[in-house]
């Protein structure tokens, strides 16, 4: 990959603040193992980095081709992927959910109590497309102490092996709903949902879908549902950190559960792959659905993704139930796929109209149409909250902005 700061309308001498900031303060400090920046302007690679290691225990230094668990950043792309049926005219976003899974016509919302004790009612509107889509539906990822989530825990309701796409929608027609669809913003399997809602629509096997209509044509050879035998090698650690704030090994690369085909493919949080293989991703995002010739999603419909779509106008703090997601909340809206920033003052960041999402290692990614820009951190250290390397990259990189 050629690097071209000038290019890219940035300051190469401000971009190094990027290499002095993660080394001082993540690598040589022992926070986290490794990690790679990428930074993409104007179609020029501006800034790439690879720091630190891939795997502690071996004493391999990252690559500039690791393979990376890019969880929730799975997200995006199966958004996108939902979005292309959209396009063929399968559906409407205020279409129920119910059209495509009948099991579902018969939801119920909770109301109080739970157990035998449980009350719920009719929703006041069925679960749309555009509430899986943005979170808004009533689904949780059932982890807490709420009722509803102990419900999705006596059903086993979950995404690892054994769960099939069509056991994981069997099992949520007999959830209730945490709350109105439309009507709050939680955190969610919903986009685990919309991968399912992908294979069903397409008649297709999701993970096939996902390889033959964006990773094959955006030349994303590196991504894919598990690791491969010859890939190995390439695969990262993932790590947490002990209360001493040492780091732990939760996922051995030579061990894991990546290296084998999984029953359930995962839109949500399922994907691996490499800072390179993404960066194809959000280039073209940022050239608004199109790249080196090759149409994905058509530029009106990815326009209309990443517009604020929840209720009237509202930003996550008015909307959102809890505090896990992968974004701050202040200032900040969601759309069919994506968190949005609303505006500068109430985010405090330097940009307004990006759009982006994370993971649960920490990886993060977002695109700026207005700075024509694309950004992509990839390191392996649960949970993502650790760290603010968001908002510290974003500082560094919109300061190094010089056209």
């Amino acid at each position: 990959m050629r690097i071209e700061p000038e290019k890219a309308g940035l300051a190469a001498d401000r971009l190094e603040w990027i290499t002095d900031h993660i080394k001082r303060n993540y690598i040589d400090a022992q926070k986290i193992a490794g990690c790679q920046v990428l930074v993409g302007r104007h179609g020029h690679a501006g800034y790439f980095r690879s720091f630190g290691q891939m795997d502690i225990e071996r004493d391999k230094p990252m690559t500039d081709d690791a393979i990376f668990r890019i969880y929730s950043m799975s997200k995006p792309i199966t958004s996108i992927a939902l979005m292309q049926l959209y396009e063929r005219g399968y559906f409407q976003l205020n279409d129920p959910v119910s059209r495509y899974i009948p099991e579902w016509a018969d939801q119920k919302v909770w109301v109080a109590g739970e157990g035998v004790d449980m009350r719920t009612k009719s929703p006041n509107q069925p679960m749309t497309m555009r509430h899986v889509l943005t979170h808004s539906g009533g689904l949780t990822y059932g982890t807490t102490s709420h009722p509803v989530d102990k419900v999705y825990r006596q059903l086993k309701v979950n995404r690892g092996a054994g769960e099939t796409i069509t056991s994981f929608i069997e099992k949520l027609a007999s959830v209730p709903l945490r709350y109105e669809p439309g009507e709050q913003w939680l955190y969610s399997l919903s986009t685990d949902v919309c991968g399912a809602l992908v294979e069903i629509i397409s008649g297709q096997p999701f993970d096939e879908y996902l390889d033959e209509h964006i990773f094959k044509p955006l030349g994303m050879q590196d991504t894919s549902f598990w690791v491969a035998a010859d890939k190995q090698s390439r695969f990262t650690a993932n790590y947490s950190r002990n209360k001493d704030k040492s780091l732990r090994l939760i996922d051995d690369p030579q061990a894991s559960n990546y290296l084998i085909k999984p029953s359930f493919f995962s839109g949500g949080g399922g994907l691996t792959g490499t800072i390179k293989d993404y960066y194809r991703f959000t280039e073209m995002l940022r050239c608004g659905g199109e790249l080196e010739g090759v149409r994905i999603i058509g530029s009106r419909t990815l326009a209309m993704m990443h517009m604020n779509h929840l209720k009237d106008g509202q930003d996550l703090t008015q909307m959102a139930i809890g505090s896990f997601s992968e974004t701050a909340y202040e200032g900040v809206g969601f759309g069919l796929g994506f968190a949005t920033t609303l505006g500068q003052v109430a985010t405090g960041g330097p940009s307004s109209g990006d759009y982006y999402w994370g993971g649960a290692a920490s990886t993060i990614f977002w695109v700026d149409p207005v700075e024509d820009l694309s950004v992509i951190f990839m390191t392996q250290l649960m949970p993502s909250n650790t760290f603010n390397f968001r908002g510290q990259l974003k500082n560094i990189i919109y300061g190094a902005i010089a056209d």
